[in-house]
């Protein structure tokens, strides 16, 4: 057992814990709680801790971060080995970051790597230190903060480490492993979207595997393999004498949320009530069982505004076969690895979710601005570019065609870096085109803003928010003007998708089962059916029933020759004065997207 930590340690913590993310790689992405094929928490940490392992072995590492982190002072480099190799560490995992749960697991690295930059010996005191500004580093990644994620399981990894008061190295590192474990299992009982499906945070699990190679690293010692294809986590429903589970999203101040919880413990039981604390009025998460579920959601409405209202029959939950997830819509809408019913609005560039968050609502989108302290300009300052996130050959022809730079779906923070320097421009607008893209976009972003360059995230949930964002794209405008122009565009584009279930789940629109044709407004399930023409008429019918005066179809890859000319003459005939264009798109995975302005 090591007394110190050194680099060798180092490198053996970080070949264990990417062979632990990869033994454990499909469990960790069936913990995502939605019954669409999005779920890849598992294989985004394995690709990021790939890049951070990669980043260990190579002699030229500096070379490479020198060329992709601009900005960072690399003569500040730490002078000892364990110092220099926890530095090489995070800046591979940071560039190689994909999805939110590699940003934040990416910041964790980073967090431990400043604090050894300096240690002279890492003994079990150092260790705790280094974990409690990791999980401060972990924190202030995420804009709006929701405990129940990977933030709670990495704080509750530094307490634990801190609570035991030694300088024993593998003591501190067993108590912060043991204390993160404990800290998983408890994520279902604050975040009731988790409860729901019997499963923990699929970010968190990834952790806790890491702590334990950590354990390993110092000990040599192996950690007990818990050999499941999901975690044991699935607690027993509770039975409650109400009918019906009522979850909602609620705008209110804290004065209000108290006089609510009073209301609503005397509708029902089981309540539940967490926030995130920040906002203006902050966005709570309401969980209760009753049976009348008008004066649930009228409480609501009373103490603030209530959003992704979700209704279970609680009779279903519990005759439901355990081996499978129930869901409400809201949950299926925390899709992108975790991701979000939406108005008509792209989502809040500055919200970076975690892992499975119950993500807020916002009437209009708001471009994230990055830009140097000194406001340096870069070579070209006056030259605008854009960066779009794409998955199709179809969709990248159409957003090169508008002078955009095209990434593949779930790109690390290395690929967006470079393309935002293949624009050479220095003003350059960010469109991720998914939640799970939105926080390694604006790692990013962040990364670029220290060269020089002008950076701006239109956070994009669906590519047609793209392409409406790029039609009202002027670069006779100021560049910020532009920008805010752009976002308006998106956040009037509401965005539908048509996909395949990928499991069953209860939805606000009922049962599906694996092979349903789901119809999703906004993230939300609208409609469940078995023949793709109808379903993707009914969420056409369903979006336009709203308003709008101009229809955006993009097939996918899968879609039928006919289904083109089908939908054209059935919106021609239902809504002959909406103006209507379709494309090819070929993307995998969605059979149709939708976008009505």
């Amino acid at each position: 057992m090591l007394e110190t930590l050194d680099d060798a340690a180092v490198h053996r913590w970080c070949g264990s814990g990417l062979a632990a993310l990869r033994a454990h790689q499909h469990e960790i992405d069936e913990l995502n709680v939605y019954p669409v094929p999005d779920g890849d928490t598992g294989t985004n940490l394995v690709l990021t801790l790939t890049a951070a392992a990669e980043a260990l072995a190579a002699e030229a590492t500096e070379a490479l971060a020198g060329e992709m982190l601009a900005g960072e002072v690399l003569d500040a480099e730490p002078a000892t080995p364990l110092g220099r190799a926890m530095r090489r560490m995070a800046r591979g995992a940071l560039l190689g970051a994909r999805g939110n749960s590699g940003v934040i697991v990416s910041q964790i690295l980073r967090g431990m790597a400043d604090s050894f930059a300096t240690a002279v010996a890492v003994r079990g005191g150092e260790l705790a230190r280094a974990l409690r500004t990791a999980s401060e580093a972990a924190y202030a990644a995420v804009a709006r903060p929701v405990e129940g994620t990977v933030l709670s399981v990495v704080a509750a990894a530094a307490d634990g480490a801190g609570r035991i008061k030694s300088d024993d190295l593998v003591a501190v590192a067993r108590a912060a492993a043991r204390s993160a474990a404990e800290a998983l299992a408890r994520t279902p009982q604050q975040l009731p979207v988790l409860a729901r499906a019997g499963v923990v945070d699929a970010g968190g699990r990834g952790l806790c595997l890491l702590l334990d190679a950590l354990v390993e690293a110092l000990s040599g010692t192996a950690p007990v393999v818990v050999e499941t294809a999901v975690m044991p986590v699935r607690r027993e429903v509770e039975k409650s004498q109400f009918g019906y589970e009522v979850q909602y999203l609620l705008d209110a101040a804290p004065g209000a949320v108290e006089t609510l919880r009073g209301r609503l413990d005397e509708l029902g039981d089981s309540l539940v009530i967490v926030g995130t604390g920040e906002g203006a009025p902050p966005t709570w998460n309401v969980h209760v069982h009753v049976d009348d579920i008008g004066a649930a959601v009228e409480a609501g409405i009373e103490a603030g505004r209530p959003h992704r209202i979700a209704v279970t029959r609680l009779e279903d939950r519990l005759h439901t076969d355990a081996g499978h997830h129930h869901l409400s819509g809201a949950d299926i809408a925390d899709r992108p690895e975790e991701g979000d019913c939406r108005p008509a609005a792209a989502a809040p560039a500055e919200d970076l979710a975690a892992e499975d968050l119950a993500a807020e609502d916002r009437s209009a989108a708001e471009p994230l601005h990055f830009r140097r302290a000194d406001d340096a300009p870069a070579d070209d300052t006056d030259k605008r570019g854009a960066v779009v996130v794409a998955d199709g050959d179809g969709l990248a022809a159409l957003f090169a065609a508008e002078g955009a730079i095209v990434v593949d779906r779930n790109p690390s923070i290395a690929d967006m870096l470079g393309a935002i320097r293949a624009t050479g421009a220095g003003r350059v607008v960010l469109l991720p085109n998914d939640a799970n893209t939105h926080a390694v976009a604006t790692s990013a972003a962040r990364e670029a803003a220290a060269t020089g360059v002008r950076i701006s995230v239109v956070p994009t949930r669906s590519p047609v928010q793209a392409l409406a964002a790029l039609a009202v794209r002027d670069t006779g405008r100021e560049f910020a003007d532009d920008v805010i122009a752009m976002a308006e565009a998106a956040g009037s584009c509401r965005y539908g998708e048509v996909c395949t279930a990928r499991r069953e789940a209860l939805t606000v629109a009922g049962r599906c089962r694996p092979g349903d044709l789901l119809g999703l407004v906004d993230g939300e399930v609208h409609i469940i059916g078995d023949n793709l023409t109808e379903v993707s008429r009914r969420l056409i019918d369903r979006m336009v029933g709203g308003g709008g005066e101009l229809i955006t179809l993009v097939l996918g890859a899968d879609a039928p020759a006919e289904l083109e000319e089908s939908l054209s003459g059935h919106a021609g005939q239902t809504w002959p004065f909406v103006e209507l264009q379709c494309y090819t798109g070929g993307q995998p995975r969605y059979h149709l997207l939708v976008g009505v302005e």
